[in-house]
């Protein structure tokens, strides 16, 4: 069995001094990714500890985005960028490939797709970093025998994933335009989304809700962060926990983490 954990700590440091380390020791992954580090390589590795293998892009902009993927063991490749030179420096996408116990290889790759906003540059910068996204894809269900692509989207592909959809119709996150990304990986690529697979056809469970007002206690949330697995790495998964905090004063982030644990 492999662990891998997946989350958008919105600043490492602010996330540890609020309890991630406890949350690490309590869940022990294999693989972890992290979204919107931001912070310096130095920091993050003392931080982590000795015991990761860690995968880390800081973003050129000083305190923006941020990605890593660390693992317990040692990877045989990492790579950085998403394969659009224009976003060599954003800090939005990281990989590490693994040998499995079974000889397997796993390619793990750790993604943080910004926000948008319609009829902006912004937007347009979106989905070039989606066209791109799913041009790697094919390449890495291509050279490894597993491969998961975890992260922050900032989609919620369904009426299911966003509480108040209705409401958000016509925001960057809900836009047609997005969701028919998540429509190509799934009908063009092949592959599955994992939380989804393995919850069915329920709302949520969300994984984002808001620190204004009272999103966390009503669950005014958005299922924005995913694991995203080839088929063949698909079938092996389960459980898959999304770990919401049990109350807003024990949140260590606005996210929650997608844990999954694969048979492989």
């Amino acid at each position: 069995m492999v662990r891998i954990a997946s989350v958008n700590v919105n600043g490492i440091r602010a996330a540890y001094r609020r309890g991630m380390g406890e949350w690490l020791t309590r869940w022990r992954p294999d693989v972890l990714a992290m979204q919107e580090v931001r912070a310096p390589d130095d920091v993050v590795r003392d931080l982590l500890g000795g015991e990761w293998q860690v995968a880390h892009t800081e973003a050129a902009a000083q305190g923006r985005a941020g990605v890593l993927v660390a693992t317990r063991t040692s990877p045989s490749t990492t790579r950085i960028g998403v394969g659009d030179a224009h976003f060599d420096d954003s800090g939005r996408w990281v990989e590490s490939e693994i040998a499995l116990p079974s000889g397997k290889r796993l390619a793990v790759a750790s993604a943080y797709v910004h926000t948008g906003e319609p009829g902006t540059p912004l937007q347009d910068e979106k989905y070039r970093f989606l066209d791109a996204m799913l041009v790697r894809m094919r390449e890495l269900r291509e050279r490894c025998d597993y491969a998961l692509v975890v992260g922050d989207l900032n989609i919620g592909h369904t009426e299911r994933d966003i509480k108040n959809w209705k409401g958000n119709l016509k925001k960057s996150g809900f836009l047609p335009t997005e969701r028919a990304y998540l429509d190509r990986i799934r009908d063009e690529l092949g592959w599955i989304d994992v939380g989804r697979d393995f919850a069915g056809a329920v709302d949520g469970p969300y994984t984002w809700w808001s620190y204004r007002g009272k999103a966390f206690d009503n669950d005014a949330g958005w299922r924005i962060d995913y694991q995203l697995a080839t088929p063949e790495l698909a079938s092996l998964a389960g459980p898959v926990v999304v770990d919401r905090a049990p109350t807003y004063a024990q949140r260590w982030s606005d996210h929650a983490p997608v844990v999954v644990d694969y048979a492989a």
